[in-house]
Order: structure tokens, then C-alpha cells, then sequence
């Protein structure tokens, strides 16, 4: 058995490079994945393989899956990608919003060319159901966490905070800038609240002509654009706040988690069933709550300690070692079953 993960986007959008979005993270998860079950794999469309893993559905990505199909090959694809996602991460698709109706009609289209329809989330298995796709093909699967990349590292993080001028607890998130969908304005309005902390943003910034930019005149809120070290940048900081508006499941949350930082995220449905509101992190239901939240967070150590140490025991729960034999048997019940014809 051999695998083709299609990296279009992966290539594209820079892969190792200067963007490390959670699309590129979970392409590296699969590959370790891979690498862990001794399954040999390749990117190249042209060797010769049983299964295609498509993640983002290019068309040039469906038109291949087609082509696999009608070639006898199996293939999965990832429900990473939402229209929501796009319309509220890319400018250009703010202009456009009556197209989102169409867009979801390209995206279950593409998700339904294949065989099984690998979902981050109960969350986005709920929305494929919604949209008439097969339950049958639906697979809820964790995008997992590499645990060996993501830990407490005491050396890192005193020079990083020593690099960032932090003396006192420090707030950070990890994400790509994107305003509307990943609660820039929350963050910066905690930073107003809590003037006397520092807060980190460690992430690319785009250019205002794909994406609104990011303006803040509070000097101890800090966008620091890519960092070539986000272990370190993750381990300098002290609580970590997600405020994004729209997710799947968001791998960043994870890696925070790997680390044991105490977290606080908003409300989404993405997060039912494994993020607990008290037990692993808090949740806040408004900009209001943030600040509370926070607030209890900067005021009670022993709040910190509980909610780190559940943190690890998430990231146990969901490291990419515990996702193994479970992706092992989703490659092999697949090669096994009988192919069938692409979905028109």
C-alpha cells in the first residue's frame, strides 16, 4: 500500500515556509503519521499508488481524484476547508458574499469525489450531514497533535522571554492574521483591558490587499508576524487566548495544549466534545467573558495549574502516536473495499 498526499496547496502556499497556517500543519501530521506506520507515501501524482489524500479541493486536485476513481484508486478527502473559512479570512470574497451559496455547492461537490470524508471535527461532520452528504462516508478524525514538536522547553522559553522583554504573565496566540475570522479585535480589546500585561499574536501578517489590516495604537499588544521558532514563541508566554470566530477544530489550540499553557478560547461548536469548559481550558460565550476569564486566569495560580495540567493530558489524548493504529485501519479497511465509480 502507498500513499499520494496532494500538496497543490502545501507547495503553493508555501509549505515549509513563511506561512505555517493549520492546512499545512495537518499535511505535516499525515506525513509523520505515515512515517510512524512505516506506510511509504509520495507527493508525486504520476508514481504509482492505492489511496489519494486530497486536502484542499483545487480543481486541478478533484480533477485527479476523478481520475483515480475511474482508474479503480481510492481516495480521501479532508473537510478542512468551509465557505465560511474563505468568506471570512480573504478580502476579495467579502465582496462577494452572494457567491457563498455557489462556493458550498463547489465545495460538497468536491467533498463527495471521495471514498471516505475525513472531518476534523463532530462540528464539520454535522455540516456535511447538513448538506446532504452520505453519513456512511464520514469519518470524524482528530488532526492530532505532534507532541514530540510541541513541549515544555524551560531553555526556550527564558530566552524568548528575555528576547520579548516579558517580566510578568504574558497573553499569546498563534494563527495567521486574519481579522474578521480570528478575533484580532478581541485580542486587541483585552490588551486595552489588561494594559499592565504584554500580548503576542505569532503569526503572518498578510497584505491589506487579501485581507483587512490590522491597525492598534495599545503599545503592550504586539504582532509579531512569522516566527521561525513557535516552540519557543508558544513557550514564552503564559495563557493562551484563541479567539477565532470560525473553525474545524484548530490545531493551534493543540499545540498550546502540548505545551501545558492554560487556555481560553470562544465558543464554537468545533469544540464540543473535547474542549470543557472548567475541566481543560475556559470558554467564553462573549467579549464580556473573555475579560472575566481572563481576568480569573492573570488572578489565580492554582486555576493556571489545573487547567495546564489537563492541557497535557488533552494533548496525550489526541498526539499523533495515539492516532495511529486508528489511521491504519481507515488506509487498510479502504484498499480492501471495492472502488467506485467517481460522483457526478
Amino acid at each position: 500500500m502507498k500513499i499520494c498526499l496532494n500538496a497543490k496547496f502545501y507547495k503553493a502556499f508555501g509549505g515549509d515556509n513563511k506561512i505555517r497556517g493549520g492546512l499545512i500543519a495537518a499535511i505535516e501530521h499525515q506525513k509523520k503519521i505515515l512515517d510512524l506506520l512505516q506506510i511509504p507515501y509520495t507527493d508525486n501524482p504520476n508514481d504509482d499508488w492505492d489511496i489519494l489524500v486530497v486536502n484542499v479541493p483545487w480543481p486541478a486536485s478533484m480533477s485527479l481524484a476523478r481520475k483515480a476513481k475511474r482508474e479503480g484508486k481510492k481516495v480521501i478527502v479532508w473537510a478542512h476547508v468551509s465557505a465560511e473559512d474563505l468568506f471570512q479570512s480573504v478580502r476579495i470574497f467579502q465582496l462577494f458574499t452572494f457567491l457563498k451559496p455557489l462556493v458550498w455547492k463547489y465545495l460538497i461537490h468536491s467533498f463527495n469525489q471521495g471514498d471516505l470524508i475525513m472531518c476534523p471535527s463532530n462540528y464539520t461532520k454535522n455540516v456535511m450531514l447538513k448538506f446532504g452528504l452520505p453519513e456512511h462516508k464520514l469519518i470524524v478524525q482528530t488532526n492530532g497533535i505532534d507532541t514530540a514538536e510541541f513541549h515544555k522547553d524551560e531553555a526556550r522559553r527564558q530566552k524568548y522571554r528575555t528576547d520579548l522583554k516579558i517580566n510578568t504573565l504574558a497573553v499569546g496566540m498563534v494563527g495567521l492574521v486574519l481579522p474578521e475570522r480570528k478575533g484580532v479585535d478581541t485580542f486587541i480589546a483585552l490588551g486595552k483591558t489588561f494594559p499592565e500585561h504584554q500580548f503576542f499574536w505569532f503569526g503572518k501578517i498578510f497584505s491589506s490587499a487579501l485581507v483587512a489590516p490590522v491597525s492598534t495604537d495599545q503599545p503592550n499588544v504586539h504582532f509579531t508576524g512569522f516566527v521561525d521558532d513557535i516552540l519557543a514563541a508558544i513557550n514564552s508566554i503564559d495563557i493562551f487566548v484563541f479567539p477565532s470566530r470560525e473553525e474545524n477544530q484548530g490545531i493551534a489550540i493543540l499545540e498550546a495544549a502540548a505545551v501545558g499553557l492554560p487556555i481560553l478560547v470562544r465558543n464554537l461548536p468545533a469544540y464540543e466534545g473535547w474542549l470543557v469548559h472548567e475541566q481543560n481550558c475556559l470558554i467564553a460565550k462573549s467579549e464580556e467573558e473573555f475579560a472575566i476569564h481572563l481576568k480569573r486566569l492573570f488572578e489565580d495560580a492554582e486555576l493556571r495549574e489545573r487547567l495546564s495540567k489537563a492541557a497535557l493530558v488533552l494533548a496525550q489524548e489526541q498526539s499523533l502516536e495515539s492516532q495511529t493504529q486508528v489511521m491504519k485501519k481507515i488506509y487498510e479497511g479502504l484498499v480492501s473495499t471495492p472502488a467506485l465509480e467517481p460522483a457526478r
